[in-house]
């Protein structure tokens, strides 16, 4: 990072002029078998893209709130920067009745409906497939994200003192953000997570950390359903240097 990065959309910028090809985001579903690998230059076009959709097509801008229902996921990942690169704020599992925009997994959609603005749906199938039908009422982000644009500039700047996060009932600036996982990262460790996304430290631990001290992470969803014995070869093959389970 730079002593001037302020938001974590600055750290993700910071990354990206370091060490561009280096992993970011290693992700691991084993209900399903999946994994995927994304490069900082591979997360931050899925962040520019997602962040043109958010305040092109969704119409969001700074002190605007978007409602995440989404688990520990990449593209969970991906939406929390977006919200910080356009300057909303990003509430993990915040009420959806009182958001302008609500990005929702499979699981939440009834609960989602709530929202009376956007509504963004994502089916969180490997390769970051799409619904096999677009749920009613909302805008299937695998439909809509691909053709967005690959480079990102807000319509207005982003306040590091302005709230930047919701989790878990505190609300974060960006630069508090910032501040936090500068202290809690490790410099260029490899961390495997299998912590949810529900708290600041499932989100410190599974991002905002490992983002902020050059290192990158091993993010597990359903971390349960792999023996022991798999997890250690995960932890040997995948090079972690520290383990948050």
């Amino acid at each position: 990072m730079n002593a001037t990065d302020r938001t974590p959309a600055d750290l993700l910028r910071s990354a990206l002029a370091a060490d561009p090809g280096r992993p970011l985001v290693t992700f691991y579903d084993d209900a399903t078998g999946e994994r995927v690998e994304l490069s900082v230059a591979t997360f931050a076009n899925w962040v520019a893209k997602t962040a043109n959709l958010l305040q092109g097509d969704l119409g969001a801008g700074p002190g605007d709130r978007v409602s995440v229902l989404l688990p520990a996921h990449w593209q969970t990942a991906v939406w929390l920067l977006a919200c910080s690169s356009v300057g909303v704020v990003a509430d993990v599992g915040g009420d959806p009745s009182g958001a302008d925009v609500v990005v929702s997994g499979p699981e939440s959609l009834e609960a989602a409906r709530a929202c009376g603005g956007e509504r963004v749906a994502l089916a969180l199938r490997p390769l970051g497939g799409r619904f096999p039908q677009t749920p009613a009422g909302f805008v299937d982000y695998a439909v809509e994200v691909p053709g967005q644009g690959d480079r990102f500039v807000a319509f207005s700047p982003v306040d590091p003192g302005e709230p930047a996060l919701v989790v878990g009932g505190v609300e974060l600036t960006g630069a508090q953000v910032v501040e936090r996982a500068l202290a809690e990262g490790d410099a260029g460790a490899r961390v495997l997570s299998g912590l949810p996304y529900d708290s600041w430290e499932g989100l410190s631990v599974g991002l905002y950390a490992p983002l902020a001290s050059g290192g990158s992470v091993v993010l597990c969803r359903n971390l349960a359903e792999l023996s022991e014995e798999s997890l250690a070869k995960r932890v040997e093959s995948e090079r972690v240097t520290v383990s948050r389970l």
